[in-house]
């Protein structure tokens, strides 16, 4: 006859393994694997062997400067989840650090990207990775590496997380931004957003909560215009710089136009902005449907505009024409004003 406790020690000694805990090496051998069948010229590296290596060619650098930046794409994966729809994740979280970068005239180089998962699904994580990978290839930078880790307990089911993580040089002498060229009358432009890229994504999302059940249509167009991803501005703003007359620059991330905008101006001064600019109809739709006040909409959203630059007014025509020359759509919205 069996004792009490035998049952208790005879499961307790049941073998077990990581895929019993519910992490797969199998399956995060089979995502390396996948990810090396993505484009080869950016994926990868040939130095190292832990970690990313990427030979440099700082010749053309009198006093080169490495900066750093690292985002996440926030609770716009949980509006991702709702419709099925990965692929633009990627192209949102590389989006969201060489922007970072390139305001500061640092041309990205390299990018990683971190995945945490409760349990890998190809059908979750394949498309984006792609999207990493084309977020890599628009803004001209390799995907070093990265890493995918299974951890069942803290994320529950197929739920995921992401954080990426880029570098970029620049020249000292080119580094944004140059407050000392800035004074009150100088025009800040803007370069148009593609909607409301990856912030204020909570507030948009308890707005969507309020969209009536006989308005499934209108819910699901507001859930996809969400859904459209973060511009990288690399290649716009390298033209731009190139002209010597940029002064500083600003990525219009969470905090809105004005608050982001004031990050690269001196303590003396702050953006005045026109508002007349084309605002995108998602903007208008929010304020509608969540009854948001004005304010508060430019406090959390780009509200059409994804990065601002600020140049001195001898330079107004210069930029204008290097826009124009290179087909970028840029907007005067603004200016220095005594503060």
């Amino acid at each position: 006859m069996n004792q009490p406790g035998d049952a208790a020690r005879s499961s307790g000694d049941e073998q077990l393994s990581y895929d019993s805990a519910g992490v797969s090496i199998e399956r995060g051998d089979a995502f390396a694997e996948f990810i090396k069948t993505l484009n080869p010229a950016v994926v990868g590296s040939d130095l190292g062997g832990f970690a990313g290596g990427l030979e440099l060619d700082l010749g053309a650098y009198q006093r080169p400067v490495l900066f750093s930046a690292t985002d996440g794409v926030g609770t716009k994966l949980l509006l991702a989840e709702e419709l099925g729809i990965y692929d633009t994740l990627g192209i949102d979280l590389v989006a969201m650090c060489v922007n970072d970068l390139i305001v500061c005239g640092a041309p990205p180089v390299a990018f990683l990207d971190y995945i945490a998962c409760g349990r890998l699904e190809p059908s979750v994580l394949e498309p984006v990775m792609r999207g990493i990978v084309r977020g890599c290839e628009l803004a001209g930078c390799r995907l070093l590496g990265g890493e995918t880790a299974e951890m069942p307990g803290l994320y529950q089911g197929t739920a995921f997380d992401l954080a990426g993580f880029a570098v970029g040089i620049a020249e000292r002498e080119a580094v944004l931004p140059q407050p000392e060229r800035m004074q009150a009358g100088d025009p800040v432009f803007g370069l148009p957003s593609s909607g409301v890229h990856s912030n204020g994504l909570s507030l948009a999302r308890k707005v969507l909560e309020r969209v009536e059940p006989d308005k499934r249509q209108e819910l699901d167009t507001l859930q996809r215009e969400l859904l459209e991803p973060t511009v990288i501005y690399v290649d716009a703003v390298k033209e731009l710089l190139r002209t010597g007359v940029v002064t500083g620059a600003a990525h219009i991330t969470g905090g809105g136009l004005e608050a982001n905008t004031q990050r690269a101006l001196p303590p003396h001064l702050r953006p005045s902005f026109s508002w007349n600019w084309s605002t995108p109809q998602v903007f208008t739709r929010l304020a509608e449907l969540g009854n948001i006040p004005e304010h508060e909409m430019r406090r959390v959203f780009n509200m059409g505009v994804g990065l601002a630059l600020v140049v001195p007014r001898s330079g107004k025509s210069t930029i204008e024409a290097a826009a124009e020359h290179a087909g970028i759509e840029m907007w005067l919205i603004g200016e220095l004003t005594d503060g």
